[in-house]
Protein backbone atom coordinates (compact mmCIF):
# COMPACT_ATOMS: atom_id res chain seq x y z
CA UNK A 1 0.00 0.00 0.00
CA UNK A 2 1.31 3.51 -0.95
CA UNK A 3 0.76 5.92 1.46
CA UNK A 4 0.48 9.81 0.98
CA UNK A 5 -1.59 12.99 2.81
CA UNK A 6 -3.33 14.31 -0.21
CA UNK A 7 -4.34 12.18 -3.20
CA UNK A 8 -5.57 13.57 -6.53
CA UNK A 9 -7.35 12.02 -9.50
CA UNK A 10 -6.52 12.70 -12.98
CA UNK A 11 -3.76 14.98 -14.97
CA UNK A 12 -5.93 17.58 -17.25
CA UNK A 13 -6.03 21.27 -16.06
CA UNK A 14 -7.40 20.23 -12.62
CA UNK A 15 -5.52 18.32 -11.59
CA UNK A 16 -2.46 19.82 -13.01
CA UNK A 17 -3.60 23.36 -11.26
CA UNK A 18 -4.62 21.07 -7.58
CA UNK A 19 -0.57 19.54 -7.51
CA UNK A 20 0.72 22.88 -8.67
CA UNK A 21 -1.42 24.86 -5.65
CA UNK A 22 -0.34 22.12 -3.25
CA UNK A 23 3.65 22.71 -4.25
CA UNK A 24 3.23 26.68 -4.03
CA UNK A 25 1.75 26.40 -0.32
CA UNK A 26 4.62 24.16 0.53
CA UNK A 27 2.37 20.85 1.01
CA UNK A 28 4.64 18.69 -1.03
CA UNK A 29 3.10 15.08 0.29
CA UNK A 30 1.25 14.61 -2.57
CA UNK A 31 0.62 12.10 -5.71
CA UNK A 32 -0.94 12.04 -8.84
CA UNK A 33 -3.09 8.96 -10.50
CA UNK A 34 -3.32 9.29 -14.32
CA UNK A 35 -5.07 6.22 -16.27
CA UNK A 36 -3.27 7.16 -19.65
CA UNK A 37 0.40 6.73 -20.11
CA UNK A 38 0.65 11.18 -20.30
CA UNK A 39 -0.87 14.34 -19.16
CA UNK A 40 -3.74 16.27 -20.68
CA UNK A 41 -6.94 14.85 -20.05
CA UNK A 42 -9.87 15.72 -22.43
CA UNK A 43 -6.91 17.85 -25.11
CA UNK A 44 -5.46 14.50 -24.56
CA UNK A 45 -8.00 12.22 -25.37
CA UNK A 46 -10.10 13.99 -27.97
CA UNK A 47 -7.62 14.09 -31.64
CA UNK A 48 -10.46 13.99 -33.88
CA UNK A 49 -10.28 16.04 -36.78
CA UNK A 50 -11.09 19.88 -36.41
CA UNK A 51 -10.90 19.59 -32.13
CA UNK A 52 -9.90 23.23 -31.27
CA UNK A 53 -11.43 25.39 -27.82
CA UNK A 54 -14.41 27.28 -27.94
CA UNK A 55 -12.72 29.75 -25.67
CA UNK A 56 -9.95 32.06 -26.22
CA UNK A 57 -6.54 30.73 -26.21
CA UNK A 58 -5.31 33.38 -23.68
CA UNK A 59 -7.75 32.34 -20.91
CA UNK A 60 -8.45 28.54 -21.21
CA UNK A 61 -5.00 28.87 -19.84
CA UNK A 62 -3.42 29.06 -16.30
CA UNK A 63 -3.21 32.69 -15.41
CA UNK A 64 -0.06 31.94 -13.83
CA UNK A 65 1.23 30.48 -16.39
CA UNK A 66 0.43 32.38 -19.39
CA UNK A 67 1.60 31.66 -22.83
CA UNK A 68 3.27 34.59 -25.68
CA UNK A 69 3.16 32.12 -28.51
CA UNK A 70 -0.41 31.06 -28.77
CA UNK A 71 -0.47 31.14 -32.91
CA UNK A 72 -4.26 31.74 -32.73
CA UNK A 73 -7.26 33.13 -30.97
CA UNK A 74 -9.17 29.70 -30.41
CA UNK A 75 -6.54 26.91 -30.41
CA UNK A 76 -6.40 23.30 -31.48
CA UNK A 77 -5.95 20.07 -29.22
CA UNK A 78 -2.50 19.78 -30.02
CA UNK A 79 -1.19 23.16 -29.35
CA UNK A 80 -3.33 23.04 -26.12
CA UNK A 81 -2.05 19.46 -24.98
CA UNK A 82 1.56 20.61 -25.91
CA UNK A 83 1.03 23.73 -23.27
CA UNK A 84 0.02 21.43 -20.88
CA UNK A 85 3.11 19.25 -20.95
CA UNK A 86 5.14 22.19 -21.05
CA UNK A 87 3.70 23.57 -17.69
CA UNK A 88 3.63 19.78 -16.76
CA UNK A 89 7.62 19.54 -17.15
CA UNK A 90 8.45 22.93 -15.95
CA UNK A 91 6.95 22.00 -12.65
CA UNK A 92 8.42 18.40 -12.60
CA UNK A 93 4.77 16.50 -11.91
CA UNK A 94 5.81 13.44 -14.15
CA UNK A 95 7.49 13.29 -10.21
CA UNK A 96 4.52 12.88 -8.63
CA UNK A 97 2.54 11.31 -11.63
CA UNK A 98 1.68 7.45 -11.60
CA UNK A 99 0.25 7.17 -14.70
CA UNK A 100 -1.24 4.18 -16.08
CA UNK A 101 -3.10 4.09 -12.57
CA UNK A 102 -6.87 4.30 -13.18
CA UNK A 103 -8.72 4.66 -9.96
CA UNK A 104 -11.48 1.97 -9.16
CA UNK A 105 -13.19 3.20 -6.10
CA UNK A 106 -12.46 4.87 -2.73
CA UNK A 107 -13.41 4.08 0.92
CA UNK A 108 -13.60 6.44 3.77
CA UNK A 109 -12.50 4.63 7.38
CA UNK A 110 -14.05 6.59 10.02
CA UNK A 111 -11.87 5.73 12.73
CA UNK A 112 -8.25 6.29 10.73
CA UNK A 113 -9.21 9.04 9.17
CA UNK A 114 -8.14 8.02 5.72
CA UNK A 115 -9.12 7.02 2.37
CA UNK A 116 -8.33 3.84 0.73
CA UNK A 117 -7.93 4.22 -2.71
CA UNK A 118 -7.75 0.93 -5.26
CA UNK A 119 -6.31 1.35 -8.68
CA UNK A 120 -5.97 -1.45 -11.55
CA UNK A 121 -2.64 -2.31 -9.72
CA UNK A 122 -1.29 -0.66 -6.10
CA UNK A 123 -3.55 0.50 -3.18
CA UNK A 124 -3.44 4.21 -1.75
CA UNK A 125 -4.03 5.49 1.85
CA UNK A 126 -4.43 9.39 1.82
CA UNK A 127 -6.06 11.71 3.92
CA UNK A 128 -7.44 13.99 1.41
CA UNK A 129 -8.90 12.84 -1.75
CA UNK A 130 -9.33 15.32 -4.77
CA UNK A 131 -11.00 14.48 -7.59
CA UNK A 132 -10.17 16.27 -10.95
CA UNK A 133 -11.32 14.05 -13.43
CA UNK A 134 -14.06 16.50 -14.83
CA UNK A 135 -17.46 15.78 -16.73
CA UNK A 136 -16.38 15.35 -20.17
CA UNK A 137 -14.30 12.00 -20.12
CA UNK A 138 -17.02 9.53 -20.50
CA UNK A 139 -18.35 9.23 -24.00
CA UNK A 140 -22.21 8.93 -24.28
CA UNK A 141 -23.42 6.33 -26.78
CA UNK A 142 -26.80 6.20 -27.41
CA UNK A 143 -28.51 3.17 -27.05
CA UNK A 144 -29.88 2.33 -30.27
CA UNK A 145 -31.44 -0.91 -31.44
CA UNK A 146 -29.08 -2.91 -33.99
CA UNK A 147 -26.26 -0.81 -33.62
CA UNK A 148 -24.22 -4.20 -32.23
CA UNK A 149 -24.72 -5.47 -35.84
CA UNK A 150 -23.69 -2.78 -37.55
CA UNK A 151 -20.61 -4.45 -39.99
CA UNK A 152 -18.74 -1.69 -40.68
CA UNK A 153 -16.53 0.77 -38.06
CA UNK A 154 -18.38 2.79 -35.39
CA UNK A 155 -16.67 5.01 -33.09
CA UNK A 156 -17.17 7.88 -30.96
CA UNK A 157 -15.82 11.08 -31.71
CA UNK A 158 -13.88 11.46 -28.55
CA UNK A 159 -12.32 7.51 -29.50
CA UNK A 160 -11.84 8.40 -32.73
CA UNK A 161 -10.16 6.02 -34.79
CA UNK A 162 -7.63 6.97 -37.18
CA UNK A 163 -6.91 4.11 -38.66
CA UNK A 164 -10.00 3.73 -40.35
CA UNK A 165 -9.74 6.00 -43.92
CA UNK A 166 -12.92 7.85 -44.47
CA UNK A 167 -11.75 8.45 -47.92
CA UNK A 168 -14.68 7.95 -50.61
CA UNK A 169 -16.79 5.93 -47.95
CA UNK A 170 -20.65 6.89 -46.74
CA UNK A 171 -20.29 8.01 -43.63
CA UNK A 172 -23.26 8.94 -40.82
CA UNK A 173 -22.65 10.75 -37.85
CA UNK A 174 -24.93 10.69 -34.91
CA UNK A 175 -25.79 13.77 -33.28
CA UNK A 176 -24.48 17.66 -33.90
CA UNK A 177 -22.88 18.77 -30.63
CA UNK A 178 -19.85 20.69 -30.04
CA UNK A 179 -17.59 18.18 -31.47
CA UNK A 180 -19.45 17.46 -34.16
CA UNK A 181 -19.48 20.74 -35.51
CA UNK A 182 -16.13 20.76 -35.80
CA UNK A 183 -15.29 17.29 -37.49
CA UNK A 184 -18.23 17.36 -40.29
CA UNK A 185 -16.30 20.13 -41.97
CA UNK A 186 -13.36 18.47 -42.04
CA UNK A 187 -14.62 14.82 -43.01
CA UNK A 188 -17.00 16.25 -45.66
CA UNK A 189 -14.60 17.19 -48.34
CA UNK A 190 -13.32 13.78 -48.66
CA UNK A 191 -16.30 10.99 -47.47
CA UNK A 192 -18.19 10.10 -50.48
CA UNK A 193 -21.34 10.71 -48.87
CA UNK A 194 -22.15 12.04 -45.47
CA UNK A 195 -25.67 11.68 -43.56
CA UNK A 196 -25.83 14.09 -40.45
CA UNK A 197 -28.16 12.44 -38.03
CA UNK A 198 -29.72 15.58 -36.24
CA UNK A 199 -31.80 15.11 -32.93
CA UNK A 200 -32.00 19.00 -32.16
CA UNK A 201 -30.28 21.78 -33.69
CA UNK A 202 -27.86 23.83 -32.24
CA UNK A 203 -27.40 27.56 -31.94
CA UNK A 204 -24.06 27.78 -33.96
CA UNK A 205 -22.85 31.74 -34.02
CA UNK A 206 -19.52 32.72 -36.02
CA UNK A 207 -16.39 32.06 -34.23
CA UNK A 208 -13.85 34.71 -36.10
CA UNK A 209 -10.89 32.58 -35.35
CA UNK A 210 -7.70 33.56 -36.87
CA UNK A 211 -4.05 33.56 -36.66
CA UNK A 212 -2.45 35.85 -34.01
CA UNK A 213 -0.05 38.09 -35.96
CA UNK A 214 1.36 41.36 -36.76
CA UNK A 215 0.97 44.43 -34.16
CA UNK A 216 -1.34 42.21 -31.80
CA UNK A 217 1.36 39.59 -31.85
CA UNK A 218 3.83 42.08 -30.87
CA UNK A 219 1.71 43.80 -28.61
CA UNK A 220 1.20 40.49 -26.33
CA UNK A 221 4.90 38.85 -26.70
CA UNK A 222 7.07 41.89 -26.50
CA UNK A 223 5.30 44.83 -24.77
CA UNK A 224 5.69 44.14 -20.81
CA UNK A 225 2.34 43.21 -19.76
CA UNK A 226 0.75 42.98 -22.92
CA UNK A 227 -0.43 39.37 -22.45
CA UNK A 228 -1.99 39.84 -19.17
CA UNK A 229 -3.37 42.97 -20.91
CA UNK A 230 -4.48 41.11 -23.63
CA UNK A 231 -6.10 37.97 -21.44
CA UNK A 232 -8.06 40.44 -18.82
CA UNK A 233 -9.90 41.83 -22.54
CA UNK A 234 -11.34 38.78 -23.26
CA UNK A 235 -11.91 37.93 -19.82
CA UNK A 236 -14.33 41.26 -19.48
CA UNK A 237 -15.83 40.53 -22.84
CA UNK A 238 -16.83 36.91 -21.77
CA UNK A 239 -18.18 38.11 -18.27
CA UNK A 240 -20.34 40.96 -20.22
CA UNK A 241 -22.25 38.02 -22.35
CA UNK A 242 -23.26 36.49 -19.10
CA UNK A 243 -26.02 39.39 -18.91
CA UNK A 244 -27.89 37.54 -21.68
CA UNK A 245 -27.93 34.72 -19.84
CA UNK A 246 -28.99 35.25 -16.67
CA UNK A 247 -29.04 39.32 -16.53
CA UNK A 248 -31.43 42.33 -17.42
CA UNK A 249 -30.39 42.14 -21.03
CA UNK A 250 -31.49 38.40 -21.65
CA UNK A 251 -33.36 39.94 -24.21
CA UNK A 252 -31.25 41.08 -25.96
CA UNK A 253 -30.22 37.19 -26.95
CA UNK A 254 -33.22 37.74 -29.13
CA UNK A 255 -31.18 40.17 -31.54
CA UNK A 256 -28.42 37.55 -31.82
CA UNK A 257 -30.88 34.75 -32.46
CA UNK A 258 -32.32 36.76 -35.54
CA UNK A 259 -29.02 37.15 -36.94
CA UNK A 260 -27.61 34.06 -36.44
CA UNK A 261 -30.98 32.80 -38.36
CA UNK A 262 -30.51 35.81 -41.11
CA UNK A 263 -26.98 34.15 -41.49
CA UNK A 264 -28.28 30.20 -41.60
CA UNK A 265 -30.81 30.98 -44.44
CA UNK A 266 -28.49 33.40 -46.71
CA UNK A 267 -25.93 30.88 -46.42
CA UNK A 268 -27.88 27.80 -47.06
CA UNK A 269 -28.95 27.35 -50.73
CA UNK A 270 -31.76 24.90 -49.70
CA UNK A 271 -34.33 26.79 -47.86
CA UNK A 272 -35.60 23.25 -46.04
CA UNK A 273 -32.15 22.17 -44.60
CA UNK A 274 -31.85 26.12 -43.26
CA UNK A 275 -34.94 26.02 -41.57
CA UNK A 276 -33.81 22.28 -39.78
CA UNK A 277 -30.94 24.29 -38.84
CA UNK A 278 -32.42 26.82 -37.22
CA UNK A 279 -33.37 26.07 -33.48
CA UNK A 280 -36.87 26.81 -31.94
CA UNK A 281 -35.77 27.34 -28.24
CA UNK A 282 -33.67 30.41 -26.53
CA UNK A 283 -30.23 30.85 -27.72
CA UNK A 284 -28.15 30.00 -24.63
CA UNK A 285 -30.61 27.25 -23.48
CA UNK A 286 -28.69 24.66 -24.35
CA UNK A 287 -24.53 25.42 -25.29
CA UNK A 288 -23.91 27.78 -27.76
CA UNK A 289 -21.07 26.24 -30.02
CA UNK A 290 -18.72 28.52 -31.80
CA UNK A 291 -17.10 27.85 -35.83
CA UNK A 292 -16.62 29.64 -38.68
CA UNK A 293 -17.08 26.44 -41.38
CA UNK A 294 -19.95 24.18 -40.52
CA UNK A 295 -22.89 26.13 -41.56
CA UNK A 296 -22.00 25.98 -45.47
CA UNK A 297 -20.99 22.32 -45.25
CA UNK A 298 -24.47 21.63 -45.87
CA UNK A 299 -24.37 23.22 -49.66
CA UNK A 300 -22.25 20.55 -50.25
CA UNK A 301 -23.79 17.94 -52.41
CA UNK A 302 -22.49 14.73 -50.65
CA UNK A 303 -23.69 16.21 -47.32
CA UNK A 304 -27.33 15.60 -46.46
CA UNK A 305 -29.37 16.86 -43.09
CA UNK A 306 -31.54 14.18 -41.63
CA UNK A 307 -33.74 15.02 -38.95
CA UNK A 308 -36.43 12.18 -38.76
CA UNK A 309 -34.84 10.64 -36.00
CA UNK A 310 -32.92 7.54 -36.14
CA UNK A 311 -34.99 4.04 -35.37
CA UNK A 312 -32.40 1.36 -35.97
CA UNK A 313 -29.19 0.29 -37.10
CA UNK A 314 -29.04 -2.71 -39.30
CA UNK A 315 -25.81 -4.43 -40.25
CA UNK A 316 -25.27 -1.87 -43.56
CA UNK A 317 -26.87 1.20 -42.92
CA UNK A 318 -29.15 3.36 -40.82
CA UNK A 319 -33.26 3.18 -41.09
CA UNK A 320 -34.84 6.31 -39.91
CA UNK A 321 -38.17 6.49 -38.08
CA UNK A 322 -40.23 7.81 -40.97
CA UNK A 323 -38.84 4.28 -42.63
CA UNK A 324 -35.97 5.70 -44.84
CA UNK A 325 -32.87 3.39 -44.97
CA UNK A 326 -29.80 4.55 -46.50
CA UNK A 327 -26.54 2.26 -46.25
CA UNK A 328 -23.48 3.34 -44.64
CA UNK A 329 -19.76 1.57 -44.47
CA UNK A 330 -18.87 4.15 -40.96
CA UNK A 331 -21.05 5.53 -37.97
CA UNK A 332 -19.15 7.81 -36.35
CA UNK A 333 -21.19 9.12 -32.82
CA UNK A 334 -20.86 12.90 -31.85
CA UNK A 335 -22.95 12.71 -28.95
CA UNK A 336 -21.27 14.38 -26.34
CA UNK A 337 -20.60 12.74 -22.38
CA UNK A 338 -22.03 11.83 -19.42
CA UNK A 339 -22.27 14.93 -17.55
CA UNK A 340 -25.00 14.95 -14.88
CA UNK A 341 -24.93 11.44 -14.49
CA UNK A 342 -20.82 10.87 -14.60
CA UNK A 343 -20.76 10.22 -11.14
CA UNK A 344 -22.64 6.32 -11.36
CA UNK A 345 -19.12 5.18 -12.55
CA UNK A 346 -17.13 6.79 -9.64
CA UNK A 347 -17.46 4.18 -7.05
CA UNK A 348 -16.66 6.31 -3.45
CA UNK A 349 -18.10 5.40 -0.47
CA UNK A 350 -18.10 7.90 2.66
CA UNK A 351 -19.44 8.00 6.34
CA UNK A 352 -21.19 5.08 7.49
CA UNK A 353 -21.10 2.84 3.86
CA UNK A 354 -22.68 6.23 1.72
CA UNK A 355 -22.45 5.45 -1.98
CA UNK A 356 -21.44 8.58 -3.76
CA UNK A 357 -23.19 7.70 -7.29
CA UNK A 358 -26.59 6.56 -4.96
CA UNK A 359 -26.75 9.39 -2.95
CA UNK A 360 -26.14 12.10 -5.84
CA UNK A 361 -29.21 9.96 -7.43
CA UNK A 362 -31.37 9.82 -4.53
CA UNK A 363 -31.13 13.27 -3.36
CA UNK A 364 -29.43 15.14 -6.60
CA UNK A 365 -26.00 15.94 -7.21
CA UNK A 366 -25.37 18.14 -4.49
CA UNK A 367 -22.34 19.43 -2.86
CA UNK A 368 -20.75 23.11 -1.19
CA UNK A 369 -19.32 25.38 -3.44
CA UNK A 370 -19.31 22.71 -6.39
CA UNK A 371 -16.19 21.08 -4.07
CA UNK A 372 -16.68 19.45 -1.17
CA UNK A 373 -19.90 17.16 -0.19
CA UNK A 374 -21.82 16.47 3.03
CA UNK A 375 -20.80 13.18 4.45
CA UNK A 376 -17.75 12.31 2.25
CA UNK A 377 -14.53 13.86 4.57
CA UNK A 378 -11.79 15.41 3.40
CA UNK A 379 -13.21 14.52 -0.34
CA UNK A 380 -13.39 17.27 -3.11
CA UNK A 381 -14.70 17.80 -6.47
CA UNK A 382 -12.36 19.94 -9.01
CA UNK A 383 -15.31 21.24 -11.74
CA UNK A 384 -17.89 19.63 -9.43
CA UNK A 385 -21.77 20.41 -9.63
CA UNK A 386 -22.88 23.82 -10.84
CA UNK A 387 -19.41 25.30 -11.75
CA UNK A 388 -19.40 24.46 -15.70
CA UNK A 389 -19.72 27.69 -17.73
CA UNK A 390 -21.20 28.79 -20.63
CA UNK A 391 -19.66 32.27 -21.43
CA UNK A 392 -15.96 31.66 -19.62
CA UNK A 393 -13.32 29.92 -19.41
CA UNK A 394 -13.00 26.93 -17.06
CA UNK A 395 -9.62 26.97 -16.19
CA UNK A 396 -10.78 30.28 -13.92
CA UNK A 397 -13.39 27.94 -12.41
CA UNK A 398 -10.57 25.59 -11.25
CA UNK A 399 -7.95 28.18 -10.18
CA UNK A 400 -10.47 29.49 -7.60
CA UNK A 401 -11.31 26.06 -6.49
CA UNK A 402 -8.08 24.86 -5.89
CA UNK A 403 -6.89 27.97 -4.17
CA UNK A 404 -10.14 27.52 -2.28
CA UNK A 405 -9.06 23.83 -1.20
CA UNK A 406 -5.51 25.18 0.32
CA UNK A 407 -7.67 27.55 2.82
CA UNK A 408 -9.79 24.78 4.03
CA UNK A 409 -6.53 22.38 4.01
CA UNK A 410 -3.90 25.27 6.29
CA UNK A 411 -7.76 25.97 8.39
CA UNK A 412 -7.60 21.95 9.48
CA UNK A 413 -4.17 22.60 10.31
CA UNK A 414 -4.76 25.36 12.62
CA UNK A 415 -7.82 23.67 14.73
CA UNK A 416 -5.82 20.54 14.56
CA UNK A 417 -8.74 18.87 12.57
CA UNK A 418 -7.81 15.36 11.02
CA UNK A 419 -11.06 15.84 8.40
CA UNK A 420 -13.63 18.04 7.73
CA UNK A 421 -16.63 18.49 6.03
CA UNK A 422 -19.83 20.90 4.77
CA UNK A 423 -22.96 20.34 7.25
CA UNK A 424 -25.78 19.16 5.59
CA UNK A 425 -27.57 22.62 6.32
CA UNK A 426 -24.68 24.48 4.72
CA UNK A 427 -25.25 22.36 1.42
CA UNK A 428 -28.53 22.54 1.19
CA UNK A 429 -28.21 26.41 1.86
CA UNK A 430 -25.70 26.76 -1.65
CA UNK A 431 -27.55 24.65 -3.77
CA UNK A 432 -31.24 26.31 -3.04
CA UNK A 433 -29.53 29.24 -4.03
CA UNK A 434 -27.83 28.15 -6.79
CA UNK A 435 -31.30 26.52 -7.91
CA UNK A 436 -33.00 29.87 -7.61
CA UNK A 437 -30.74 31.61 -9.51
CA UNK A 438 -30.67 28.89 -11.89
CA UNK A 439 -34.89 28.55 -12.31
CA UNK A 440 -34.60 32.52 -13.37
CA UNK A 441 -31.69 31.74 -16.15
CA UNK A 442 -32.58 31.23 -20.10
CA UNK A 443 -31.18 27.50 -19.14
CA UNK A 444 -34.59 26.59 -17.59
CA UNK A 445 -36.76 29.18 -19.36
CA UNK A 446 -35.30 28.82 -22.90
CA UNK A 447 -37.99 26.12 -24.25
CA UNK A 448 -35.41 23.31 -24.27
CA UNK A 449 -34.23 19.94 -23.05
CA UNK A 450 -30.38 19.77 -22.32
CA UNK A 451 -27.45 17.67 -20.69
CA UNK A 452 -27.12 20.57 -18.51
CA UNK A 453 -30.22 19.02 -17.05
CA UNK A 454 -29.85 15.59 -14.40
CA UNK A 455 -33.06 13.12 -14.65
CA UNK A 456 -34.90 14.98 -12.41
CA UNK A 457 -35.07 18.23 -15.00
CA UNK A 458 -32.63 20.34 -12.22
CA UNK A 459 -29.61 21.90 -13.71
CA UNK A 460 -26.94 20.51 -11.93
CA UNK A 461 -23.89 21.77 -14.46
CA UNK A 462 -23.97 25.49 -15.01
CA UNK A 463 -22.61 28.22 -12.27
CA UNK A 464 -25.80 30.73 -12.82
CA UNK A 465 -23.55 34.30 -12.59
CA UNK A 466 -20.61 35.78 -13.53
CA UNK A 467 -17.37 34.19 -12.75
CA UNK A 468 -16.03 37.05 -10.16
CA UNK A 469 -18.76 36.16 -8.14
CA UNK A 470 -17.68 33.00 -7.96
CA UNK A 471 -14.23 34.40 -7.11
CA UNK A 472 -15.63 36.15 -4.57
CA UNK A 473 -17.92 33.94 -2.79
CA UNK A 474 -13.98 30.80 -2.14
CA UNK A 475 -12.23 33.71 -0.95
CA UNK A 476 -12.42 32.87 2.35
CA UNK A 477 -13.52 29.47 4.25
CA UNK A 478 -16.78 29.95 6.07
CA UNK A 479 -15.90 27.78 8.92
CA UNK A 480 -19.17 27.72 10.70
CA UNK A 481 -20.02 25.94 7.91
CA UNK A 482 -17.99 22.74 8.08
CA UNK A 483 -17.93 19.96 10.97
CA UNK A 484 -14.52 19.41 12.12
CA UNK A 485 -13.34 16.22 13.50
CA UNK A 486 -10.18 16.32 15.60
CA UNK A 487 -7.53 13.45 15.13
CA UNK A 488 -8.82 12.02 18.08
CA UNK A 489 -12.04 11.35 16.35
CA UNK A 490 -13.70 14.18 18.29
CA UNK A 491 -16.38 16.08 16.37
CA UNK A 492 -16.40 20.15 17.11
CA UNK A 493 -18.00 22.96 14.84
CA UNK A 494 -16.60 26.23 14.29
CA UNK A 495 -16.49 28.66 17.14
Amino acid sequence: MISTDTLIIGSGFSGMGMAMKLREAGRTDFLVLEKADDVGGTWRDNTYPGAECDVQSHMYSFSYELNPQWSREYSGQAEIWEYMRGVAKKHHLHDVIHFGTEMTGATWDEDRQRWTVTTNGETYDTRVLVSGIGGLHIPNIPQIKGAESFTGARFHSAQWDHDVDLTGKRVAVIGTGASAIQFIPQIAPIVGQLDVHQRTAPWVVPKSNHDIVGKKKAFISKVPGGTRAYRNLHYWMNEATQLGFTGPLQNITSVVEKKVSGYIRKTVNDPETAEKLIPDYRLGCKRVLKTDNYIPVYNQENVALIDTGVEEITPTGIRTKDGEFREVDVIIYGTGFHVTDAFQWVHVTGEGGRDLSKTFDEHGIETYNGIAVSHFPNFFLLLGPNTALGHNSVVFMIEQQTKWIIKLLEAMDERGAGAVQPTSQAQSEFNDAIQEKVSKGVWSQGGCTSWYLDSKGKNRTIWPGFTFRYWWHLRTVERDDFIWHTAARETTRAA
